[in-house]
């Protein structure tokens, strides 16, 4: 019997609505899992939220993923569990994953699907034969769409947003929206929506090992809670506090001339100081990550929200992590970076991307490798880490342009042993994803893009052995093309190079844990 404990949120007692199901990045019957955790999927657990508590539904989340599980045993959960609806995210280095499960599925299943490649190549994934149950793409945010399908699919008739492969006439059909309810449905206030339910995310909140953001936050600042964590480690969790990016980076997929339709929306400073409270009270929750792109990304909302952190004291009894824009960090004056030191920021994400001036051009990023090393000084030495991510291989990219990258990832390491914040560097190689301006760029200039989507992971850890490379399995996928003018096996090289070294960084001197 296929382990249906593995589904989160569910009530056994009662009929499954829905099972929303996060496929795997790749087969873990074929090569298992290396890594111990993976980023949560916040969206689907929205949607599954929103049709528990306001629509009533029983659903659950099989976070595939998470678990290690392969294509087979995915596939096998969803039949024994027979929901009426199968949901899954469809991303394009899981597309592949998702499919085949879809395959498997019995055809009692409905299946929907939603998620960036659902939205970036609709006409594909509804032609696809092995969608063949697929009744329902949704567009965008899909909380209130996808709580009226669960009510009656006949629905869909009505919902903007909403395709579907007209069996008889094999032709593409679209909901028609009734009155003026397309805005709403389309961009919920989601101040309005209820906050997430954890119980639909097997690793949210989690336990974190403690690292040296936190060692060197509890010597610089003192407070017991930051002094325990630094021995024992904090109780972590994900949160959203906006959705929308008003920034055209050309490999995201959040760019904003591929989302058109998302109106950027930030929630109330109340709203989100409720749910950390909320998840401190039930869980013990101490340490929050922002994952949304505008927390630390627009001034005005940098503005609003400190001064709500500072009436409620956040800094006093949280840490927390946000993304962050370069360019607008660099714009804040020094009361405005303390402001955001006593409320509690720990560290700072950043989308550095490269030392080349030349290539964050190409990338449309908005800063130089000057203005980068200028705001990571300005926050280390507040005792404000900062966690770069970088990409290697980029469309056009010369050696000299990975050696301007490396320099600058060494250039930021050296600024932060001078200082109290820390500096992690994540590396990447470049994925092109369907609807994003390099994509087209790409396709414009002849890549086929059946062979831009040929994604397939890349073992980097030795079936684990690496321990350097082993956490970060889950990030190692490519095309296998090389974009640039360096062989993919030198931009392997250097990036594997980059991720020891900073694994090495990573560990505790002696005796430094005690504070």
């Amino acid at each position: 019997m296929p382990p249906l404990s593995l589904i989160n949120g569910a009530d056994p007692t009662r009929t499954l609505d829905a099972l929303f199901v996060n496929a795997p990045l790749r087969d873990y019957d074929e090569r298992p899992r290396t890594n111990d955790y993976t980023l949560p999927v916040l969206g689907m657990a929205y949607i599954a939220t929103y049709a528990r508590e306001v629509g009533g539904f029983n659903v659950g989340v099989l976070d595939a993923e998470a678990h290690g599980l392969g294509i087979t045993e995915t596939a096998r959960i969803v039949n024994a569990a027979q929901p009426r609806w199968a949901a899954m995210n469809l991303l394009a280095p899981t597309y592949e994953m998702s499919a085949r499960i879809a395959a498997d599925l019995s055809p009692d299943i409905a299946l929907m699907v939603g998620g960036h490649h659902a939205k970036a190549m609709p006409d594909r994934v509804l032609a696809d034969p092995r969608m063949a149950n697929l009744r329902a793409l949704v567009l965008g945010e899909g909380e209130l769409r996808v709580a009226a399908l669960l009510e009656d699919e006949q629905r869909r008739r009505e919902l903007p947003g909403v395709l579907w492969r007209d069996r008889l006439l094999g032709t593409r059909a679209a909901g028609i929206p009734v009155g003026g309810t397309s805005a709403q449905m389309l961009s919920p206030d989601i101040d309005a929506l209820p906050y997430v339910n954890r119980a639909f995310l097997p690793q949210d909140p989690y336990r974190a090992a403690p690292g040296e953001a936190d060692r060197r936050l509890a010597r610089s600042r003192g407070a017991d809670f930051l002094t325990r964590a630094a021995r024992t480690g904090h109780l972590e969790a994900n949160i959203v506090g906006s959705r929308g990016c008003p920034y055209n980076c050309t490999f995201c997929g959040a760019a904003v001339s591929a989302n058109p339709d998302v109106a950027i929306r930030v929630r109330e400073p109340e709203d989100i100081i409720g749910e950390l409270d909320l998840l401190h009270a039930e869980y013990g929750v101490t340490a929050f990550r922002f994952v949304d792109d505008l927390f630390l990304g627009v001034s005005r909302v940098i503005t609003t929200q400190m001064a709500a952190f500072t009436r409620h004291r956040i800094g006093d009894r949280y840490v927390w992590d946000a993304t962050g824009r370069i360019n607008v960090l660099d714009r804040l004056d020094n009361t405005a970076l303390e402001l955001l030191v006593n409320n509690g920021l720990r560290e700072v994400a950043l989308g550095i991307e490269s030392g080349s001036d030349r290539i964050l051009s190409a990338m449309d990023k908005r800063i130089d490798a000057e203005m980068t090393e200028r705001v990571t000084r300005r926050l280390v030495e507040r005792g404000i880490g900062v966690k770069g991510y970088f990409i290697l291989g980029f469309p056009g990219e010369t050696r000299e342009d990975i050696r301007a990258t490396v320099r600058h990832i060494r250039n930021l390491w050296s600024i932060a042993d001078a200082n109290p914040g820390s500096v992690r560097a994540s590396v990447f190689e470049f994925r092109p994803y369907p609807g994003t301006p390099v994509w087209r760029t790409l396709t414009d200039a002849g890549h086929d893009p059946d062979t831009l989507l040929a994604y397939a992971d890349v073992d980097l850890t030795a079936d684990g052995a690496d321990e350097s490379m082993r956490q970060r399995d889950e990030f190692n996928f490519s095309v296998g093309i090389q974009f640039g003018d360096v062989p993919l096996r030198e931009v392997r090289t250097t990036l594997a190079t980059l991720t020891r070294e900073q694994h090495e960084r990573n560990q505790p001197a002696a005796g430094e844990i005690s504070v």
